[in-house]
């Protein structure tokens, strides 16, 4: 695999930041489906899973009906695959330590989970759902910490990585404990979600204009 992995790096070595720049789709998606959404969507009231449930009715008190799920749900996983093999061949190009090798690790164990949230959408089998859920919230977003202090990247992004995963793992305290600071639950939910993807989206326009090999040293060994 890690010799699949090097080929295809050398022979397309913008491809892992395109998978994470492809994050986009993600948002565009949500815009996408949420104007389709009966009754209109709330980003304060409606979870983003809201968006890929596949019947129409009440569900958690809230009044559902997503006719444009399947849409929603094959983003999910799109992003997933991402999440994945963008981090698998990023983590070539950077392999300098365990530490950097765990970070993306977890987050690409992050992907695992939203493929999982796609395949699973919440009105289905709810135990899978909140499995897929809880891999990019906790998981995904503690690997974004650490690579915060393990990549060797200018200092603005190790700093803005560290507090992206740092905010949304806060966020995600907050969000367990049913206290949503006047944001309501998809409001909250947002927070501990969005980060990563636009962290994902950042990183991945940054190697696009960077595709050289990073020097191999590392902050964390």
């Amino acid at each position: 695999m890690s010799l699949s992995v090097k080929r295809i790096d050398a022979l397309c070595p913008k491809l892992g930041p395109l998978l994470y720049l492809s994050g986009l789709q993600y948002f565009l998606v949500q815009i996408l489906v949420g104007f389709r959404f009966q009754p209109r969507y709330s980003l304060a009231n409606n979870t983003i899973s809201d968006l890929g449930n596949t019947s129409c009715g009440i569900f958690n008190n809230r009044p559902i009906c997503s006719p444009l799920h399947a849409v929603m749900n094959v983003s999910f996983i799109i992003l997933g695959i991402a999440m994945i093999a963008g981090s698998m061949l990023l983590y070539h190009r950077f392999k300098q330590s365990r530490t950097v090798m765990l970070g993306f690790s977890l987050f690409a164990a992050g992907g695992i989970g939203a493929i999982i949230v796609g395949l699973f959408p919440e009105n289905t089998v709810s135990a899978f759902h909140g499995i897929g859920a809880a891999l990019p919230f906790l998981v995904g977003n503690a690997g974004i910490v650490l690579l915060g202090v393990s990549l060797n990247l200018p200092k603005p992004l190790r700093i803005y990585t560290f507090l992206t995963g740092l905010i949304a793992l806060a966020a995600l305290g907050v969000y367990a404990s049913s206290h949503y600071l006047g944001l309501g639950e998809g409001g909250i939910e947002r927070v501990v979600a969005y980060p990563q993807t636009v962290w994902m989206i950042v990183m991945g326009t940054y190697f696009v204009g960077h595709s050289q090999r990073p020097p191999q040293k590392s902050l964390v060994s």
